[in-house]
């Protein structure tokens, strides 16, 4: 069983999403999309120790090969939407996760696209078929 991942703060979602963005960041730029996302200027030192307490809750990685470290998202976009909604589902929901999908779907309307990949995961799901759901996954999106 995968280890569960600390659930992020709404700071540290913005720099995920730019790190799932951009890929590999210096923290100059890290600061630089942070400022351009929240209309307010982000210093270097705010963004270094963000990046720091991130790496040390394992959210991040850090490369320090060079005297600029980069800084990369530890965890694929969707791993990190899964383990978010887990929590959520079991802190709000009660483990009800079709409660959540139905407070989700009913919350914002979803796109045909998005309306025939969930048809396919239940079809899936109803006949039990053994087969992933990881190719029904739906476009990403930032979360936050």
């Amino acid at each position: 069983m995968a280890k569960r991942i600390e659930k992020p703060t709404e700071t540290e979602l913005t720099i995920l999403n730019i790190l799932w963005d951009h890929g590999p960041c210096r923290v100059r730029e890290v600061a630089e999309q942070m400022t351009k996302e929240r209309d307010d200027e982000v210093g270097y030192t705010t963004a270094l120790k963000m990046l720091q307490l991130m790496f040390e809750k394992g959210l991040v990685s850090r490369d320090e090969t060079e005297r600029s470290h980069q800084y990369s998202a530890r965890h694929p976009r969707e791993r990190m939407q899964r383990d978010v909604l887990k929590h959520l589902a079991d802190k709000i929901f009660g483990g009800a996760t079709g409660e959540l999908a139905l407070q989700a779907l009913s919350a914002r309307k979803a796109s045909p696209t998005e309306l025939k990949k969930l048809r396919s995961l239940l079809d899936a799901m109803e006949t039990k078929n053994p087969v992933s759901y990881t190719h029904l996954t739906l476009p990403t999106k930032r979360i936050v």
